[in-house]
């Protein structure tokens, strides 16, 4: 099982590096914006970012304009958020 930490560096690297695509639209590159600066909040457990991370990007998780390749990535993200325990 990879080290919690490694997986919130991991998906906080995805999180930048959609903010960087252009495809995606300005609104869900918000939402990735958010949800890296939950990622690297230190003042709360690794299991609650984790938590609020999976809660922020479920909402634009089934956004009509998201290109395919975005929500692939976003599902990922995902998954790898559901690996980290709650504490």
């Amino acid at each position: 099982m990879a080290n919690p930490e490694d997986t919130i560096n991991s998906c906080i690297q995805m999180l930048q590096q959609i903010m960087e695509d252009s495809t995606i639209p300005r609104n869900i590159r918000r939402v990735a914006d958010e949800t890296r600066r939950v990622l690297m909040d230190n003042g709360k457990s690794i299991g609650l970012r984790a938590a609020t991370a999976i809660s922020i990007i479920d909402e634009i998780s089934n956004d009509p304009n998201m290109p395919v390749h975005a929500r692939t990535r976003i599902w990922e993200l995902v998954s790898q958020l559901e690996t980290i325990p709650l504490d």
